[in-house]
């Protein structure tokens, strides 16, 4: 899709990756809607629009898109960036933050998605990047709640992306490993080896090229697309491996 001029909403753009590619749309000519929680923070973002909405309230997906369309009269491309994490034993996990995981890693997208298609479908060309984890391909360890919510919303998006074909509505995942983001400090702090963090600004990119293109996958870094793929085909060969070299 083209990105001169096109409306774009992203969410979760009150900081860090949202806040990021907030910024790469801007300096690629787009017209951005930055969505969040934190106004203060979303008022130093550059955007045509920027709404306070917390995504785990149930009808703020359907809130934000008709708000765009009451500001703007169309909508061409959404990136659903918004996502809470959680670090430590599942046995362990409080239950509200398991169902905090649920309703914002995988119902508000889903929601987001849903409520953002009808506009997006009477566009000649418009896009859905939804933002994953390598987490959703392979499993982590210490982080399966939130693997899980991943693993869900890259299914969702390649099934949503076949049922698309032909409509001029692309459906894309962009799967990071780590950024260097406020993220580690609220869900626990990160201590592997690798994959090494990688800054918001490159993953942006990323992410506006998946956009801009509609290519349906991409892992970054792109090495990741390595043991991305020995989980698929050979699962038991990768948890040994990574057992044994974390």
């Amino acid at each position: 899709m083209q990105l001169a001029d096109a409306v774009v909403l992203v969410t979760g753009a009150s900081r860090g990756l949202g806040a990021a590619t907030a910024r790469e749309l801007d300096d690629r000519g787009a017209v951005v809607v930055a969505a969040g929680r934190d106004r203060g923070a979303l008022d130093r973002v550059p955007a045509g629009l920027r709404l306070v909405a917390d995504l785990a309230e149930r009808d703020a997906a359907t809130s934000l898109v008709g708000r765009v369309l009451q500001h703007y009269g169309r909508l061409d491309g959404v990136v659903a960036n918004a996502g809470v994490g959680w670090a430590g034993p599942f046995a362990e996990m409080p239950e509200d933050r398991l169902a905090s995981l649920v309703d914002v890693n995988v119902r508000a997208p889903l929601l987001l998605a849903r409520a953002a298609l009808p506009p997006l479908l009477e566009r000649p060309q418009a896009g859905i990047v939804l933002v994953g984890s390598i987490a959703g391909h392979v499993g982590v360890p210490g982080e399966a709640a939130y693997s899980a919510t991943k693993a869900a919303l890259a299914v969702f998006a390649d099934a949503l992306g076949d049922e698309l074909v032909g409509t001029g509505v692309s459906v894309s995942t962009v799967s990071p490993g780590v950024v260097d983001t406020e993220f580690f400090t609220t869900r626990g702090a990160y201590d592997r080896r690798f994959p090494r963090p990688r800054s918001a600004e490159r993953v942006a990119r990323v992410v506006v090229d998946s956009l801009e293109s509609g290519r349906p996958r991409r892992l970054e870094p792109r090495w990741l697309t390595i043991p991305a793929r020995l989980a698929g085909a050979a699962p038991g060969t990768y948890r040994r491996l990574a057992r044994r070299f974390g």
